[in-house]
Parts: C-alpha cells; structure tokens; sequence
C-alpha cells in the first residue's frame, strides 16, 4: 500500500495569479525540481510532489498565498509552463490542470507514452481511476476541479488533485504515489488534505471491502430502477446501528491546519528554524560568495531568501510543518506577510540559475554551496536568534520599496519612516 503523509486544512482563495508573478513561479518551480533531481533523482522528486507539507512549502517560497487553496493550481501551472522545455533533459512530464485541462489528461498521457516509450494507454485509465476514486469511491463533500499528473519517463506517477466545497469555503487535496501501490480501492492514497467533516463515504478504505462486493450485487439482482425505489422509500428513516456501525475515516495523519486569517503570525512559524537560516545566511554568505553569488546586485536579503530555498530542496520531510516561514522568502501576492520582493526573487532565480547551469556542465560547486548553506541552517538553529516574526515582517515591509514590493494592489510606495543610518539595504 501507499504510505499517507499527511493532512492540511486549505481555505477556498479565487483570483488569478498576476503574470509577473506567474512567470517567476515557473522560472523558481522548474530550477528547484532541477536541482532536486539531479541530487536526489526523479523518484524523490515525486516522493516530495506527494506529500502535502512539502507541497505547500513549495509554492509559499514561490510567492503564492501561503495558506491557501491557490497553491494547487499555481504550482501546478508553473510546473507545466516550466518543465515542459526540459522533459526530455529530466524525464518529467506535467499533464492535466484545472477545468479542461484536467479532462485533456488522458490524451496527454497518450500522447507522451508514444513519444518516450511507456504505456500512455494503461496510465490514462489510472488517470481516470484516481478521479473516480475521489470523486465518488470518496464522498466527502468536495467536488474535484482539478487533476494533475506528473510522470517520469520510467512510467512512475504521482497525482495531485483537489477539490471544494463552495457552502464551508474550504478545498480539499488529494495525494497519490504509484510507488507500492497494489490497488486503487484499498487505501489507496499518498495523503488526503482537509479538515475531519465527520462521516463520510469512503469506499476506498479497505474495510469497505464488504460493501463494494454487496453494491455489485444489488446492482446485478435488482437493476438500478429497483434499487432508486427502495433508497427513496427508505430515505430518512434512521439505520439500526450495530456494534460493527464504526465510521469510516481518511486515517489518523500528521494534521497541517491552515488557518483562514491571511496575515503570517508567531503561532504559524517555527521561531528556531527561522533565526537558523538568517544566521547560516549572515555567516555562510560571505564564505561562498565567490561560488554562489555570481549575479551582480545580490547582497544580504537575497541570501537569506536563498537559504529558504535551500531548505525546499534539500530538507527532509519533518522540517516542512510550518510551510508559513517559507512565505518569508519571497512574501506573497495578496502581500502577506509582505508584498513580493521581486528584486530579490529575481536574484534568487539568478543564483539558482547560474547554480543549476554550472552543474549541467559538470561544475558542482555552487548547488554544493546551496547545500552547505542548509546544512549550515540546521547546525545554527539550536542557538541562533534572531528578529521575531512580527519584527521580521515590519521590516520586510518598511524596506519593502527598495526590494521592488508588489503585489495585486500595485507595486509598494516608499515607507513613511525615519531615516536609520542613511545606507540603502542591498538585496
């Protein structure tokens, strides 16, 4: 079976993604994958791709709303848009997306199994499998609008998919990973996001087992006029219980709630894990300047955004239960905790780039430089201090300006403030 890894609460967020933003998303999300292949391998790309925590910590440091719905979608895309030039390079292929483009996925899955060699038909009916699984093996009160499928060119998938529930204002995502799995109605499913709704329908579990085998049945005994007559003739009288009456729940998993107040608190952030990749960015930036910082302009801020990233392409799953402090790279759309940075996010996109480059030509030295930074985060955070998040937040937001704040609102006018020291923070 699949392992489950996790659960997240995901409030229901409209609106668009702003195509500046969009466009850095798919420049930052395709680098990430990148170098988080070609150090760990596809396999663990789609391991991470699979669990929920990693997922929304991905697209926080990305820019987007780090709390909410949205991050499915714009992940998603980025990752479309951004590894379509480079399938052939890492063996990755995004198919589906919201709407029509979740429709299309079958055709698409086709279409790519032609072209690099596996079995395109037998993936598009797993596609249409995981749909119907949670759309209707699963009734849980959310209605899926969105399917995506990543696979490696070996035939190894993982889905993403989501759904909403329009009256509670709340999504729901559901994981799967083709690694050990055996069957598509036995606990099928890498994770399951959303808060607990009571009992639901989940004729995926393999308790229900015994109740599969008897639908079929009535169906095959009855015809389905018969069994409409008798569910309306019974319909609101209650059922007996029994001792055997036990819900059916999605399982007990690592539980991620996240909260429907857009502003970045305290409550939502792992303070150690903060204050550890500003002091590994105060003390290893200077260090490895001249192997990882090869962008003209990138100062101080930028690397403290870069040791956020690292920690994404690097860190193991327990280190993402406060996806909240990656919005603290890059900030987010809707300028929570802060407006975008966008000069210090295309900085970043810069190193990241020149990084990923060099390793294509066989240089190691500057993804090896990402690396010694988040080890460095990790040793540092057992002491380190630092700014609290709300201190961390009012300065973000004072130096805002000179960052190239922007957000849905417009870009960000100069802080009305006192002059500290007369010298402009380098990005």
């Amino acid at each position: 079976m699949t392992r489950r890894s996790g659960s997240a609460d995901l409030p229901l967020h409209g609106g668009r993604v702003p195509r500046w933003l969009a466009d850095r998303m798919t420049r930052l999300g395709a680098l990430m994958v990148e170098a988080i292949v070609r150090e760990y391998g596809r396999d663990e790309l789609l391991r991470r791709l699979a669990h929920p925590f990693w997922f929304q910590s991905f697209g926080a440091v990305m820019g987007m709303d780090w709390h909410s719905s949205g991050i499915t979608t714009s992940v998603i895309g980025a990752l479309k848009r951004g590894l379509a030039p480079l399938s052939k390079e890492l063996g990755l292929h995004v198919c589906g997306g919201r709407g029509k483009h979740s429709r299309a996925t079958p055709a698409e899955l086709v279409a790519i199994g032609e072209r690099v060699g596996f079995d395109g038909t037998a993936l598009a009916t797993a596609s249409r499998l995981v749909a119907k699984v949670d759309s209707a093996a699963v009734q849980d009160g959310f209605d899926l609008y969105l399917h995506g499928f990543i696979v490696s060119d070996d035939g190894r998938w993982v889905v993403v998919q989501q759904g909403m529930n329009g009256e509670r204002r709340q999504a729901r995502r559901y994981h799967w990973l083709s690694e050990n799995l055996t069957s598509f109605v036995d606990d099928p499913h890498a994770a399951v996001d959303g808060r607990s709704q009571g009992r639901i329908v989940n004729l995926a579990d393999r308790r229900a087992h015994a109740s599969r085998v008897a639908q079929l049945d009535l169906l095959q005994t009855l015809g389905p006029d018969r069994i409409a007559r008798e569910f309306a003739r019974i319909e609101g009288e209650p059922a007996a219980a029994t001792s055997d009456d036990q819900p059916l729940q999605l399982g007990l998993l690592p539980h991620l709630a996240m909260p429907d107040h857009h502003d970045v608190r305290a409550s939502n952030v792992v303070a150690r894990r903060l204050h550890g990749a500003l002091a590994a960015a105060a003390e290893n930036g200077p260090r490895d300047f001249t192997e990882l910082l090869q962008v003209a302009g990138v100062g101080a801020r930028t690397v403290r955004a870069l040791a956020m990233v690292a920690e994404v392409v690097h860190g193991t799953p327990c280190r993402f239960s406060d996806p909240a402090r990656f919005s603290l790279a890059h900030g987010g759309k809707d300028r929570h905790p802060f407006p975008v940075p966008t000069r210090v996010y295309d900085h970043t996109i810069g190193v990241l780039k020149s990084a990923v480059e060099s390793a294509r030509l066989g240089r190691e030295e500057q993804l090896a430089a990402l690396k010694r930074l988040d080890d460095q985060a990790r040793r540092l955070e057992q002491y380190a201090t630092g700014p609290s998040v709300e201190q961390y937040i009012v300065q973000e937001r004072q130096h805002s300006h000179e960052y190239g704040g922007r957000s849905v609102f417009g870009w960000e006018p100069p802080a009305v403030v006192p002059p500290a020291s007369g010298r402009k923070k380098a990005s």
